[in-house]
């Protein structure tokens, strides 16, 4: 009877703690469903109003950053004197041609002369373009022309009063920040709107002011768009000066401005605007910088999104909201359809559980009277099996542990000897194998682990603690290996443990190998490893997993150089020919119509290679290189393919953006030097506009107006690289430029006293002055020593290189070829022991001996100390005493008779 009672005791408690389970499962799991609702509500709500400012940001971003745009690709056509304003079609052409090319939200284009003239064109009340004149032929009144088909004034439309443009707010404006400005905000003087303006003063060369470039919007056109962008939400939006609060335009159709009795106009602010929630709302939210911003008005709650907007001189700050009832009408009806299904789901789980317990709960007397029998030592006691169910199997264990503890205890002792020895030889079995395991583990140069099926490490060997970085396998062993080690991706972002490989080797109980992920180490960094999974396998189960894993970081990173180096140039570090190839073929789709193609060649490569050697013709097309990078767009495409030959692809460009591209190469150019030469490039482009039309074949185009345009300019190429090299020499020595003038008019002096004709004379002052143009390769220390003889026998070898250097560089020029054989002879002397080929007499072509007179001569008149009489007898001293051994007699003779007769 007590087992009887006891036996009830327990269902009851069974029943109660069920039921009770059951109703506070159903309260949570409802609970989570209208809390996933809230939430999605909210998150949805978020993303919304995210968006909405966003939108609402770009466009209003757009509508303020054009008209800047217009102005500044503009006014230097002005100011650089391309556009000439007396020409009236041309000028009237100019403003309506720019009008037109912009979006209609633009009112008017115009330019207002310091002298008070003013042009322009405008759109009226129907949006159709007209031309603007006020000047001395209207009197100094503004007006209005209709627009011919070639695009200059008509008819006259309207006519206005005086206007003086010096006197209106965006000419102010720009005159007083001396650079583009934005107005502050002002009524229309003919259209009932509010107007902005962006103006850009233009100056003369002298800096004196031209007049002021001017691009005017109605703010209409961004209350309209507000009124769009809100509609679908039910919502807000208000754009306000961030300093004055002052509207500029809003969704609610309050008027932002106002006009007053006397005509001027008052522009309202966000506290008049008549919707309290949203004055306070923008308050609210130009304090707490939170976006999305939780607002809870007195009439309504809204999610606010709050941005500015920089133009120029003023801040915008642009506000979007929707209301909370815009997104809870759907989570209400979701919440009560959630509520109806919770409550009928209940009521179904009470019927089948109190069906099962019935059922359940009648075998349980027979197993609690068999199981009490069992404890008080009575053996004999089996459950009646009457069901398969668990209840059944439940009863059949019984039984079989009853039967099992009868045969124990029947042959209690000799069991527990026999198992005690089973024991201890297994234990010792497995200790030994354990520590030949670990030992064959630790001798491999690969990391290896073990996981479970819960991915907790059950092995380590010695090379995995040290390639993790770990003190010791106690850091690893018993923990998370992918928590440990595997958790994040390269780039740090979380890696889901549904995606690993190794967890879904042992899922699927296949092996798994890759070499594209990262391990992390114990100090948080990470390595590239390429690893192994096998599944672990017994009595045909899975059981864990076995890894195998090993740092590849220098592999990949050798990886990444080859693949880098097949595509890219090693000097410059630009695309290769090979890799423009294919880069092309990408390119060239439609989409990225029109593109354009400029071909480049560096000017005088050959030349500073020859003079300078390798090393700095290295330089210079680095630095070409440098300035090309510098001049295109992140988004171009620039390959080195050849020596000195560059090819720029620009997608999405047309022709003229290429001209503004390569206009901006040249003035890269302009100022760039290496070593002596000035570095100059010619360049070729052309513009694809048709998918039709073959890129290759545009390259080509490009190529063929490349060297067009070195040939045109070739002789002023070939005049600017000498000028460069002999003004660095010049430049950096003084004492060589008065040498080298000195030099070329003895040189004229000699050869009119010889008699030359005059364009023998030319020729031989030509080659006076270039003479020691060689010498741009000689060190400071080299040419600062005053005698020939201070300098040392290495340096003596070094500056016997000038005349073949300078031989070199004229002889590169069609210019300066017929001078370039007098330069490489001028040290040859007439007894033959001169350099650099030790030609003797006559041999030495008449300008080098010439020359070499000269030289001497002027080099000793500034080496020597005393006066100028003084210095004249010691140079003709020397002419006199090394004539027939450096000098041709003759010419020597002639000389000193000349010089004397200047003297006398």
């Amino acid at each position: 009877m007590s087992l009887r009672k006891k036996s009830i005791s327990i269902k009851s408690i069974i029943t109660i703690v069920s039921v009770s389970i059951l109703l506070f499962s159903t309260i949570v799991i409802g609970y989570l469903i209208i809390s996933r609702w809230l939430s999605s509500a909210e998150k949805e709500a978020e993303r919304i109003v995210e968006n909405l400012g966003e939108n609402i940001y770009n466009q209003v971003s757009s509508f303020m950053h054009i008209p800047h745009s217009v102005n500044e690709v503009n006014h230097k056509v002005i100011e650089y004197g391309i556009l000439d304003l007396s020409n009236e079609k041309l000028r009237e052409k100019f403003f309506v041609g720019v009008l037109s090319a912009q979006s209609p939200h633009i009112y008017s284009f115009s330019y207002g002369t310091a002298n008070g003239e003013y042009y322009g064109a405008r759109r009226n009340e129907k949006g159709v373009i007209e031309i603007m004149r006020n000047d001395a032929s209207t009197g100094g009144n503004s007006w209005y022309y209709s627009v011919n088909e070639d695009l200059t004034a008509g008819e006259r439309v309207v006519q206005a009063g005086k206007f003086d443009p010096r006197t209106r707010a965006w000419y102010k404006a720009a005159e007083e920040s001396g650079g583009p400005a934005l107005s502050p905000l002002y009524k229309h003087f003919v259209m009932d709107d509010l107007t902005v303006s962006f103006s850009w003063p233009v100056y003369d060369a002298s800096g004196s002011l031209q007049g002021v470039m001017g691009t005017h919007i109605l703010l209409s056109d961004i209350g309209s768009f507000l009124v769009d962008a809100v509609r679908d939400y039910s919502g807000y939006a208000i754009v306000a000066d961030k300093e004055t609060g002052s509207l500029i335009a809003n969704s609610m159709g309050v008027d932002n401005f106002t006009v007053l009795p006397d005509g001027s106009f008052s522009q309202r602010t966000v506290d008049d605007i008549g919707f309290p929630d949203i004055e306070k709302a923008f308050i609210q939210s130009t304090t707490n910088r939170e976006s999305p911003l939780f607002y809870r008005g007195e009439e309504e709650k809204l999610f606010i999104n709050m941005r500015e907007i920089e133009i120029l001189n003023a801040t915008w700050v642009v506000m979007s909201a929707i209301p909370e009832a815009f997104y809870m009408k759907d989570v209400i009806d979701s919440i009560h359809l959630t509520v109806i299904i919770v409550v009928v789901a209940l009521v179904l789980l009470l019927i089948i559980y109190h069906i099962l317990a019935r059922k359940l709960m009648k075998p349980l007397d027979n197993l609690i009277e068999v199981s009490t029998a069992l404890s008080k030592g009575d053996l004999s006691k089996r459950v009646e099996v009457v069901r398969s169910d668990e209840i059944g199997m439940i009863s059949e264990s019984l039984n079989r542990v009853a039967d099992k503890l009868q045969f124990l205890i029947n042959n209690l002792e000799e069991s527990v000897i026999e198992r005690t020895r089973q024991l201890q030889r297994a234990n010792e079995e497995l200790k030994e194998s354990k520590n030949e395991l670990q030992l064959l583990l630790d001798s491999t140069a690969e990391g290896i682990y073990g996981i479970d099926l819960n991915g907790d490490c059950t092995f380590c060997n010695a090379s995995s603690v040290k390639l993790l970085g770990f003190s010791g396998p106690e850091d690893i062993l018993g923990k998370n290996v992918h928590r440990l080690i595997h958790h994040s991706r390269r780039d740090g972002t979380t890696f889901p443990i549904e995606e690993c490989k190794i967890v879904r080797s042992i899922k699927h109980g296949r092996g798994f190998q890759t070499d594209d992920e990262v391990f992390w180490k114990a100090d948080g960094s990470s390595f590239d490893v390429e690893y192994r999974s096998y599944p672990q396998m017994r009595n045909g189960e899975v059981v864990g997993g076995v890894i195998t894993f090993s740092d590849i970081t220098e592999r990949k990173k050798r990886e990444e150089e080859i693949k880098y180096l097949s595509s890219h140039d090693v000097l410059t570090g630009l695309l290769n020919r090979s890799s423009l190839a294919q880069i092309q073929k990408a390119v060239d789709v439609e989409e990225n119509l029109p593109i354009s193609v400029i071909v480049a060649d560096i000017n005088g490569l050959k030349m500073t290679n020859d003079v300078f050697g390798h090393a700095a013709g290295d330089e210079l097309i680095k630095e070409s290189a440098r300035i090309l990078l510098e001049s295109c767009r992140e988004r171009d495409l620039i390959a080195r393919v050849g020596g000195d030959e560059f090819v720029v692809i620009l997608p999405g460009t047309s022709e003229k953006e290429t001209e503004s591209i390569a206009s901006r190469i040249k003035e890269g150019f302009s100022d760039a030097r290496v070593q002596a030469v000035k570095c100059s490039i010619s360049l070729g482009f052309d513009t694809k506009t048709r998918a039709d039309q073959s890129l290759n074949e545009i390259m080509a185009n490009a190529e063929s107006f490349m060297y067009k345009d070195k040939t045109i300019h070739r002789k002023s190429l070939n005049r600017q690289l000498i000028d460069s090299i002999i003004d660095t020499l010049h430049t950096k020595y003084p004492m060589e430029k008065q040498h080298s003038i000195a030099v070329s008019e003895l040189c004229g002096e000699i050869g009119s006293a010889m008699k030359l004709s005059q364009s023998q004379i030319n020729v031989l002052k030509r080659a006076g002055y270039l003479h020691d143009i060689g010498k741009i390769v000689l060190d400071e220390s080299i040419l600062s020593k005053d005698t020939y003889t201070a300098l040392t026998e290495e340096e003596r070898e070094k500056i016997k290189q000038h005349s073949i250097v300078g031989y070199r560089i004229l002889n590169l020029f069609d210019e300066t070829l017929d001078i370039a054989e007098y330069t490489y002879s001028h040290h040859e002397r007439w007894d033959g022991s001169g350099y650099p080929r030790g030609l003797k007499g006559e041999q030495i072509p008449l300008i080098s001996r010439i020359i070499s007179i000269a030289g001497a001569y002027d080099r000793v008149m500034n080496r020597v100390e005393g006066t100028l009489e003084e210095k004249r007898e010691a140079a003709l001293k020397v002419i006199r005493e090394d004539a027939r051994k450096q000098f041709d007699p003759n010419i020597a003779r002639l000389f000193i008779q000349m010089m004397d007769g200047k003297n006398a």
